[in-house]
Order: C-alpha cells, then sequence, then structure tokens
C-alpha cells in the first residue's frame, strides 16, 4: 500500500471516518458526527481548508495546535504546493535564517535539515554545517528535493491524523458550494480516483487553492489581473485595466547529468514550434525564447545566460545549472551521486500564451500540456543545441529525473502558478505602502527606506517586486521593494464573513501580488489566518470585528506572537 492510500484509508475507512467517533469539536464540545446523505459522506470540522499548498498547511498547523479539527483537501497526491507538487526551491529574503519569518516556518526548514542530516550520507562537513543547504542554489540558503518537503510536512502532520483532529484528503478537488448570504455553509468536494462525493461542513472555510477557485464557488467578490493607475495610483500600474493579464506559470522539471551517456529524449511534438519562437512583448524580448538569454528583469536590456552541467563558473554569466540546484554532490559521501541534480524553473520555460486565472478544465489542461510541451522543448534544446566550451551542441547526457518530480512524465505535478484571482478586500494593499519609488513619492522622503506600518499587521515578509512576463505581452516588471508587514484587513472579504484566503488570493493588486506571492510569505498569511479563526471561535465574533475593535485586535496580536509571529521588523 503506497503512503496516499494508507492516509486515504486511515481518514475515510470504508466511506466514514474510521475516527469520527473519537473527534470532540473544542467549537461546541460536541461529537463530531458523519454520515451519508443522498450517497454522499458529510464530513464536520471546525475548519475546511482547500488546498495543501505552503499557505494551507501553515493554516492546518495553526489550527490543530490550537485545538481545532481540521479538513484539508488537496488536488494532488502531494501536499507543499511550490515546495514539492511544483517543484520551486524557497524564494526566500537574506534575513530569513534569523527573523522576518514565523517560527513554524523556521521549525520547518530547520526539520529539513534535519531529515537529511538522519537520513542521507553527508559528508562529515556538511552534516556539521549548520545552516546546510543541500544543493546549495544560489536562488536559496535552503534548496532542497520537492519530496524531502513532503516527507518533512507529513511529519509534522503525523500527530494529528493519528489522533483524527486532521482529516487530510489527497487527489480531492471541491466542485460546488452552498453559500447562504455572507456565509458558507459547505464545499463539496470528489475524490478524483474513486470519484465519491463528499459534503464538507464547518464554522470556518479557508481558500488556499493555488487559483482562488472557492471565490467563484461561493459568489465571493474577487479581481483578476492587472488594475489601472486610475485606480490605484500605482507608479508601475498600467494606464489601462486587464483582467486577463496575469504572470505566466512554468512547469518544472528536474535533471541530472551523466558524462558519456546518452539520455536524449523524444524530440517533444511542438519543439519546431518553441524553438523558433520569438515573445510578441510591449518591451522587447531579447531573441528567441529557448535561447540562452532573455531579458534584464530590471532593465529590459539583453542579458545572455550560461548553462554548463558540471557548474563550473561562467563568469559574468549566470550558470542556470547552478542556481535552483537542489542535489551538490560534493555535500555527499563519494559516489552517492554520479552528478548534482538541478531544478528548471527558468525564463525560458515561462508560459504565457494561455491564461489558467478563470480558465475552464478545458482551457486549464490545454495550456498546462502547453506548458508541459514547452519544458520538455527546453530539456531537448538542452540536450541537443545548447553551446557547449569545445565549441560543440548539445549534452546528451543531461536527464531528465523522473522520480524527483515523482511523475511518469518527469514534469511537475502542478503548474508553479505566480498568480490568482484575488479578493476584494477590506484593505488593499498597494505599490505606495511597499515599493521603493512609490513609498518615496507618498512620503516625500527620497531616502525613505521603510514600509508602510500597519497597525493591524499579523505578519512580516520581503521579497522584491518581480513580475514574470504575461498573458497580455508584459515583459518583466522588476523592481525594489521595502521589508513589509502583512495587514489584517488584506486578510478580510469585504462582505463574506466565514471565508478566508490563504494563499496569492488575498488584497493585493496585480503589481503587489509580486512580493507577496513567495514562499514564506505565503506561510505566514496561511499561519495568521488558522489563528484567527481560531480566535474569532472562542471570542465568538466573525473575523472582520477582530479589526474593527481595537480591544481585540490588540489581544489577538498578543496571541500571535506568543505563538511566533513577527508583526514587526526589527529596528
Amino acid at each position: 500500500m503506497n503512503r496516499r492510500n494508507f492516509i486515504e484509508n486511515l481518514t475515510l475507512g470504508s466511506g466514514l471516518l474510521s475516527t469520527a467517533s473519537l473527534i470532540t469539536s473544542p467549537a461546541t464540545g460536541q461529537p463530531v458526527q458523519n454520515e451519508v446523505i443522498n450517497g454522499k459522506v458529510v464530513l464536520t470540522s471546525d475548519l475546511v481548508i482547500a488546498g495543501g499548498g505552503l499557505g494551507g498547511c501553515a493554516s492546518a498547523m495553526a489550527a490543530l495546535r490550537n485545538g481545532l479539527s481540521v479538513i484539508l483537501t488537496e488536488e494532488t497526491d502531494w501536499i507543499g504546493g511550490q515546495l514539492s507538487q511544483q517543484g520551486v526551491p524557497p524564494d526566500e529574503h537574506v534575513w530569513i535564517e534569523t527573523h522576518g519569518a514565523t517560527q513554524l516556518y523556521r521549525d520547518f526548514r530547520n526539520n529539513v535539515r534535519d531529515y537529511y542530516k538522519r537520513n542521507y550520507p553527508l559528508t562529515d562537513e556538511a552534516k556539521a554545517r549548520k545552516n546546510l543547504n543541500p544543493g546549495d542554489g544560489s536562488v536559496s540558503k535552503l534548496c532542497h528535493e520537492p519530496k524531502v518537503a513532503v516527507a518533512v510536512l507529513n511529519d509534522m502532520f503525523a500527530p494529528y491524523l493519528s489522533n483524527g483532529k486532521l482529516k487530510l484528503l489527497l487527489e480531492h478537488k471541491i466542485t460546488g458550494a452552498d453559500a447562504n448570504g455572507n456565509k458558507v455553509k459547505t464545499l463539496e468536494a470528489i475524490s478524483l480516483s474513486s470519484k465519491q462525493k463528499l459534503v464538507l461542513s464547518a464554522p470556518y472555510f479557508v481558500d488556499a487553492t493555488e487559483l482562488g477557485d472557492l471565490l467563484p464557488l461561493t459568489g465571493t467578490e474577487f479581481v483578476t489581473g492587472a488594475e489601472s493607475k486610475s485606480e490605484t495610483g500605482e507608479l508601475h500600474a498600467p494606464e489601462k485595466a486587464d483582467p486577463e493579464n496575469n504572470q505566466a506559470f512554468t512547469v518544472c522539471f528536474a535533471i541530472d547529468y551523466v558524462p558519456g551517456e546518452n539520455h536524449v529524449i523524444e524530440k517533444p511534438k511542438e519543439y519546431d514550434f518553441w524553438k523558433n519562437f520569438v515573445p510578441k512583448m510591449s518591451k522587447p524580448w531579447s531573441g528567441k525564447l529557448l535561447d540562452l538569454s532573455y531579458s534584464n528583469p530590471k532593465t529590459l536590456a539583453p542579458k545572455m545566460l550560461g548553462f554548463h552541467p558540471e557548474g563550473i563558473s561562467m563568469g559574468e554569466k549566470l550558470n542556470l545549472w547552478n542556481y535552483r540546484r537542489i542535489i551538490n554532490k560534493e555535500n555527499f559521501t563519494k559516489g552517492s551521486y554520479t552528478g548534482d541534480i538541478t531544478i528548471v524553473n527558468w525564463p525560458q520555460n515561462d508560459y504565457f500564451l494561455g491564461n489558467l486565472v478563470g480558465a475552464s478544465e478545458k482551457d486549464f489542461n490545454k495550456h498546462f500540456e502547453g506548458g508541459k510541451q514547452l519544458s520538455l522543448s527546453l530539456l531537448y534544446s538542452l540536450q541537443t543545441e545548447a553551446p557547449r566550451p569545445d565549441g560543440g551542441k548539445g549534452w546528451p547526457g543531461v536527464r531528465l529525473r523522473k522520480d524527483i518530480m515523482g511523475t511518469e512524465d518527469g514534469l511537475a505535478k502542478y503548474p508553479y502558478v505566480r498568480e490568482s484571482r484575488r479578493i476584494k478586500a477590506v484593505f488593499t494593499i498597494k505599490e505606495e505602502h511597499v515599493g521603493v519609488d512609490n513609498r518615496s513619492l507618498v512620503t516625500g522622503k527620497k531616502t525613505e527606506n521603510k514600509a508602510a506600518e500597519f497597525y493591524d499587521s499579523v505578519g512580516v515578509g520581503y521579497y522584491h517586486i518581480d513580475l514574470h512576463p504575461s498573458t497580455r505581452g508584459d515583459n518583466y516588471i522588476d523592481f525594489a521593494s521595502l521589508p513589509f508587514q502583512i495587514p489584517l484587513g488584506a486578510l478580510l472579504p469585504k462582505r463574506m464573513e466565514n471565508l478566508l484566503p490563504a494563499n496569492k488570493n488575498i488584497g493585493t493588486t496585480h503589481i503587489t501580488n509580486g512580493c507577496y506571492r513567495l514562499h514564506p510569505v505565503e506561510w505566514s498569511i496561511g499561519e495568521s489566518v488558522g489563528l484567527l479563526i481560531k480566535y474569532a471561535l472562542d471570542k465568538n465574533v466573525i473575523p472582520r470585528m477582530v479589526r474593527d475593535k481595537q480591544e481585540l485586535l490588540t489581544d489577538f496580536q498578543i496571541f500571535i506572537r506568543k505563538q511566533g509571529i513577527e508583526t514587526n521588523w526589527p529596528g
């Protein structure tokens, strides 16, 4: 029996929860009951979370450690979102080892390092390294394998699965909702393997899906794409709004290198198209998409990149091999690995010829397949066309590592999504709050080095504002931001009372989404949302009231700080 089936059997049993009689709701003090109505199993808990990404997992852990019962659904068979099913090593700020994230997020990172130290044949030097980086990738201080993220998250959830407080429904998709007025009553889910339908009932619901799927299903007001300058006053906003203008997504994959061997894949069916494809952007791209060059994100000037699968330095050129490397063979005892392993999430496989936000299932699958074809075409180009130092072309020893992504085709289980539907929030974070230049214009201080301070802060984060090429032809939009706070108002829908966001669907704009979408920020959002639901249940108030009443807000902020949430940057 594989891990997925084990967990499904543990949580669902023969159509009913085998642990149902053991679960008591802290909110009501009554045993949780599950029944079958019209052939659908009805599951009840204190909190239903749709989406097992980092925000969903953090929200679940926050609720579980405070005694709530949780149902967590996930479309794929891996929890972990960006880190796992999408195959993206963490994008983090330079202070991550000491501050600028929650204690739970740092615990997770430490657990990843401990996992390697317990289970892998590390060298003595690597094992002794406090801040071990298994891959030594330049993008992050902790580049590691997706499956390790899954293992660590499962370990963190293990006691709650055992005591029945957590019902983890892998390979389940939310297909409908019953909402009445300002409240969601139930969600409907379907098992993608057995096709069994479930009704999920709770006082609170969290949308931690990658694309904000619950928002249209529940009638929650939302926006998509780019707002206009007249709407937001943002320095980098376009003159005209475009709801269809969303950032590219990427289908990531993993490769290693076996010198002297031939691992060239079959020529992808769309290779000829992608080989000759030149992006048509409002501001020119540097050449063909698959060429090892791109537009410098900050200046849009052509910038050359390098590729050498033995990880050698290439001078001023970034060697893409080292960028998202998740295994550096030198960290492991001799002979453990034939070569390094790296993740391909590069400018060359950003897919912007179709929009996933709001797409029908048919169009989603079409664009996902298009993204796969682009990624396979990039791989084939590396194997057959990429320049070598000896003047030749192609690296046939580059091997697609299907096992790393846990899929038959070797590609990520889910697209790496950078942009989602976003709630119409009580408060919207704009460029003037976090962007260096726009902030200086607002404050009148050109030396301004501090983001806006939010009285209702429930977390912190940092990343530069980084928007990838878009479905409507924008080239990179990339500029400096400031270490920022996460305002509670951005987590509150204007109308809905018991549905909260915990992914890229909070109250940002198209512009500010570019710095609030990264791994530790998503985690911080999710964890604060889980704590907010616990607090609201205990105080018998709706979440919006926590922000509206100063005494509640102050008390809530004290509560979350005691649980390891940073609400202010030091200094």
